[in-house]
């Protein structure tokens, strides 16, 4: 059962939490494991209870730290080695108003209003950067949200004395720090309360008695959000919603009431709803997600319905357009085949009730939200946390395109008798170099995200990439491929670590968008030419299994390396002498430029 559809069952989450989470340890999931710090200003068991769940669904099982009650200041800046034993993956500072330690009173100036504020800030900016020094790891901090009560009404968010006034001015302080700073995140609790209800989110009762900073039914939405968060940061996010068109992007049936008879567009409110949800498709474009169609239609109806005068997505903004009779699990299936994309990367909307039931039976990995009425339909995505952005790369702006351009290979691709003769028709060149500042962001994204390919399956942060970048005892190589049909950006990263003659691998993974074209053996080329010119002798390999990485198991062995051992949980270890490799031929040129 998916308890995370939107909205959530607050009393079956708060009242069933344990037999939910039996229910999610029991799935069959290929788990990260993470430790997450929670230093509160308030009490935090219920939080964390609800952020264990929610992190089980995103298939993260986490271990918690959780301050003293108050004590998340003091946790953060004088230490503990409670928390410094952890060693935290991830630190989660849950403050509210209740926190700040001084406002305004209606006799100050607006300069002492403007040093309460700076003093106000730096407390925070302190703890950040303390925090940060010490564990090196991301750090998700709550913004404010508004006090429960406005000392002079209306006048309270403009003048410079009111406590609305003062958090607004807080909060854009917080959040330049975040634009200012990699690894630092804001959970917009601000919103999520205002989202819930200021009346009943400010009820007092519940600080009163238990020091909880929202009601017990407003906590799994506030954990949710966190959790949106902290799956965004290990690449769980969804990638790609496949559409059905009838009553979904536009009103009524194009089949049953032709081109004219279809409802979009600002000329009437039905109208207007299907409108506004193209709209937010054709948006959620902008931060890389990928729109598909899976429709029961006939192909030439659909492809009229999508060029309506009033519509806003246009058959170009989808990566297929899957208008037919088919059964739409056997068009995703074929998707996912076509895209080389996990088929649990895949929302499914879909007006229709029984078409979502037999998604959600025969394709239990795919997100299948319940879609009401056309003026909920963004409310229901948006509120999903499918897309929850934390970064975005230049790559994720050229998504649809990319997924056009591996489709378009894997039909050309069925032209060859000889996969030889396929590649070169590829035109291929590569670019490949040492990490960069400019591509830190994209390689972390591939560490969180890419599965079938990753040799020690090791997810980074983007500070965990500049440590390698910087880092004298680390070689780290990054390519990037482009063929006749599109720039593929960054597909591929490598890093090992030096320890007296030999080369650790501890980092090698390669986006399966270019599975099987030649791209490993010319990383392993350049490795090798790069290690000869030192004192290096071997270059020792590491293969640690996943559900999702069988694909790869005999990689090292494929490239010259020779078996060393295996251990009990099926992780092997290899060995290569860079003297007696032999350079691997490929279909692949070198480019010296950074296209």
């Amino acid at each position: 059962m998916d308890y995370f559809s939107y909205p959530l069952d607050i009393k079956i989450l708060i009242r069933k939490k344990l037999a939910i989470k039996k229910e999610l340890l029991e799935q069959n999931h290929s788990w990260i494991t993470k430790k997450i710090a929670v230093l509160g200003g308030s009490t935090t068991n219920e939080v964390v209870d609800q952020l264990e769940l929610a992190l089980l669904h995103y298939g993260i099982r986490a271990q918690f730290y959780q301050s003293e009650y108050g004590k998340y200041w003091e946790d953060g800046m004088f230490g503990n080695p409670a928390l410094d034993s952890f060693a935290p993956d991830i630190i989660y500072i849950h403050t509210n108003w209740r926190n700040v330690k001084e406002f305004p009173s209606i006799s100050d100036t607006e300069e002492s209003v403007d040093k309460i504020l700076d003093n106000e800030y730096t407390r925070f900016e302190q703890l950040w950067n303390s925090l940060k020094e010490k564990y090196q790891c991301p750090i998700i901090q709550n913004n404010f949200d508004r006090p429960d009560y406005r000392l002079m009404g209306n006048r309270d968010i403009w003048d410079y004395r009111g406590r609305s006034n003062f958090l607004s001015r807080l909060n854009q302080k917080f959040y330049l720090y975040a634009r200012e700073h990699t690894s630092f995140y804001i959970n917009d609790l601000d919103y999520i309360a205002q989202n819930f209800g200021l009346a009943e989110w400010s009820n007092s009762l519940y600080w009163n008695m238990y020091k909880y900073m929202c009601p017990m039914n407003a906590i799994p939405y506030l954990s949710f959000s966190i959790a949106n968060i902290i799956k965004s940061l290990f690449g769980k996010n969804k990638k790609l919603i496949a559409l059905d068109l009838d009553n979904t992007i536009w009103g009524g049936v194009i089949g049953d009431d032709g081109l004219e008879g279809i409802k979009i567009g600002k000329e009437t409110p039905q109208g207007q709803s299907y409108y506004y949800f193209q709209k937010y498709c054709k948006e959620l474009q902008k931060i890389g997600v990928v729109l598909a169609v899976n429709s029961k239609n006939d192909e030439d109806n659909a492809i009229a319905g999508l060029k309506h005068p009033e519509g806003v997505l246009r058959p170009d903004d989808f990566v297929s357009i899957k208008a037919n009779w088919n059964n739409k699990d056997q068009n995703l299936r074929e998707l996912a085949d076509e895209l080389s994309l996990g088929i649990d990367s895949f929302v499914f909307v879909d007006d229709n009730p029984a078409e979502r039931e037999i998604i959600k039976n025969r394709l239990p990995a795919v997100a299948v939200p319940d879609m009401d009425v056309a003026e909920n339909y963004i409310k229901i995505l948006d509120e999903s946390g499918y897309f929850e952005t934390t970064t975005i790369s230049e790559d994720d702006l050229s998504k649809t395109s990319q997924y056009k351009a591996r489709a378009q290979a894997k039909i050309e691709q069925a032209v060859y008798e000889n996969y030889d003769d396929y590649l070169k028709s590829l035109e291929m060149k590569a670019v490949v170099t040492e990490f960069d500042p400019i591509c830190i962001q994209r390689i972390a994204q591939l560490t969180n995200k890419t599965n079938q390919f990753n040799l020690t399956t090791l997810r980074c942060s983007e500070d965990d990439i500049r440590h390698m970048q910087n880092a004298p005892d680390y070689i780290c190589l990054c390519g990037r491929l482009i063929d006749k049909f599109a720039d593929n950006g960054i597909v591929t990263v490598v890093s090992g670590k030096i320890k007296d003659d030999s080369l650790h691998i501890e980092l090698w993974l390669m986006s399966c968008r270019v599975f099987k074209r030649g791209l490993e053996d010319l990383m392993m080329n350049e490795l090798v030419k790069i290690v000869r010119n030192t004192n290096i002798r071997r270059i020792v390999g590491y293969y640690k299994p996943t559900p999702k990485n069988g694909l790869v198991k005999d990689f090292y062995s494929n490239m010259g390396f020779s078996f060393v051992k295996e251990e009990s949980n099926g992780s092997t270890i290899w060995e290569l002498d860079t003297l007696s490799y032999e350079m691997h031929t490929t279909m692949i040129s070198m480019s010296s430029l950074w296209l």
